[in-house]
């Protein structure tokens, strides 16, 4: 059983309404762009939308797909103060009450749009697969290979070695994307966690790393998924 947890809080602080502002001229913008794409992904059994707005919740039911099962999330949960650790519990707790089966949780944020369907697909069978080589868990992640820094110095290569390397040369960083976080339901209850101690890191490449945290990044992803992807709602 592989379930998707996609949480929809109310309130976005830097980006309002994210979750339901329209989107290249799609009406139900970064919510139905990406229901769609999850229930294109046809490995996933269920896909929980957790969410405690109401907007998010009445979007949802009109959706006729027996997959979808939808959690009223306490308000005290979807506050800008909520943790994502405090999430975390609150999906160990469904998984606990068997509101969400055991196997495994795909947990992944409607502010990757351009992570299709068929991405989804390709990322549970590298999961699958990586469990045969030591892995428990998948990531994804952007993978930085430059000249990085904090405040004094340097923090992935050694001006006293080499001031200017080639940045092929330099070992690369990565930067957690939250496109998806593949981690069975034991790793949630034991752990409290939505990845486990040996993870796999997927390399986000090109478009599908575009994540949207900021208004500019919501504009830039909107010109992209025009050009790329708005003939699929048309």
């Amino acid at each position: 059983m592989i379930t998707a947890f996609l949480p929809c809080r109310k309130g976005s602080q830097r980006i309002p309404d994210k979750n339901i502002k329209p989107f290249a001229g799609i009406p139900g913008g970064l919510l139905e762009i990406k229901l769609k794409q999850l229930l294109d992904c046809k490995m996933l059994d269920i896909i929980v939308v957790s969410s405690n707005d109401e907007r998010v919740l009445d979007f949802t039911k009109k959706i006729s797909d027996s997959r979808i099962m939808i959690d009223e999330r306490p308000d005290h949960l979807g506050s800008s103060e909520t943790t994502t650790y405090a999430l975390i519990k609150y999906v160990a707790e469904l998984i606990s009450k068997r509101v969400i089966d055991s196997g495994d949780v795909l947990w992944t944020h409607v502010t990757s749009p351009l992570v299709t369907g068929e991405h989804y697909q390709d990322l549970i069978k590298k999961y699958k697969e990586k469990l045969n080589y030591g892995y428990d868990s998948l990531i994804t992640a952007k993978k930085i290979q430059g000249f990085l820094w904090d405040e004094k110095k340097p923090i992935n290569y050694d001006r006293d070695i080499e001031k200017w390397p080639r940045t092929q040369t330099i070992p690369p960083i990565y930067e957690i994307d939250s496109a998806a976080f593949i981690a069975s339901t034991d790793i949630y209850i034991n752990h409290h966690d939505r990845m486990g101690l040996s993870p796999f890191i997927n390399v986000q490449e090109g478009l599908c790393s575009i994540d949207i945290d900021w208004l500019d990044y919501f504009i830039i992803a909107e010109k992209v998924y025009e050009y790329y992807f708005s003939k699929e709602f048309k």
